[in-house]
């Protein structure tokens, strides 16, 4: 196949999926092409997209590639679309979900610890959030469960992978940026999860911040 039908066949498939697609999984499909060619052309594919300045947009997510719309064309596609209710969580919630983030695996009993309160009924949130799952037990006694992040975690919050998790400066820049609507897909300091008149991102505990560079 020639590149110019190697990346119509990327498009169209990035277009149709509602999930990020892997190297690999454009592979299976595009069989015979191999990995590097295929990650050239994505790459030309994307700078095709912003060299144009489309509605559109190629985005690295939860380890795959993804089309998702440009948030300056957010509002529009907000008007055609008045009743999706926008991602929104309390401000425990997000500090638990950021000390999941950063320190799993850990237990409830690990997360209270760091927080200073029950968190029973905000991990149940994050549970049927799919914000995050059980991984496994701690072979203590009790085995108590494991919490760690979902793929949804990253899709939610734009990351390609936990790597890229910001550091506790950009945390604490978000937490002190006026609330604003959650995009699912935007960079996550463009988010807005917390309750009405609350900061979006509390900056993380010194427990986690320890985890990072910053």
């Amino acid at each position: 196949m020639e590149n110019h039908e190697i990346k119509q066949v990327i498009e169209a498939v990035l277009f149709i999926s509602d999930q990020p697609q892997s190297l690999a999984q454009l592979g299976e499909i595009l069989k015979g092409v191999e990995t590097e060619r295929l990650s050239t052309l994505l790459a030309e594919l994307k700078e095709d997209y912003d060299r144009c300045a489309r509605g559109m947009q190629i985005v690295e997510v939860a380890g795959g590639s993804q089309l998702v719309t440009r948030p300056e064309v957010g509002q529009w596609m907000d008007a055609m679309n008045p009743d999706v209710r926008k991602v929104r969580l309390s401000k425990p919630a997000l500090e638990t979900l950021a000390i999941v983030a950063y320190k799993q695996p850990l237990t409830r009993a690990e997360v209270e610890a760091i927080r200073g309160v029950d968190a029973a009924g905000v991990v149940k949130t994050l549970l049927e959030r799919n914000l995050i799952k059980m991984v496994g037990r701690k072979e203590i006694p009790g085995r108590p469960i494991l919490y760690g992040t979902t793929r949804e975690f990253l899709e939610t919050f734009g990351l390609p992978d936990l790597a890229a998790l910001p550091t506790l400066k950009e945390w604490t820049e978000v937490a002190e940026m006026e609330p604003e609507e959650i995009i699912p897909g935007e960079s996550v300091t463009s988010f807005d999860l917390g309750s009405e008149g609350e900061p979006s991102v509390p900056a993380p505990p010194e427990d986690i911040a320890g985890t990072q560079d910053v």
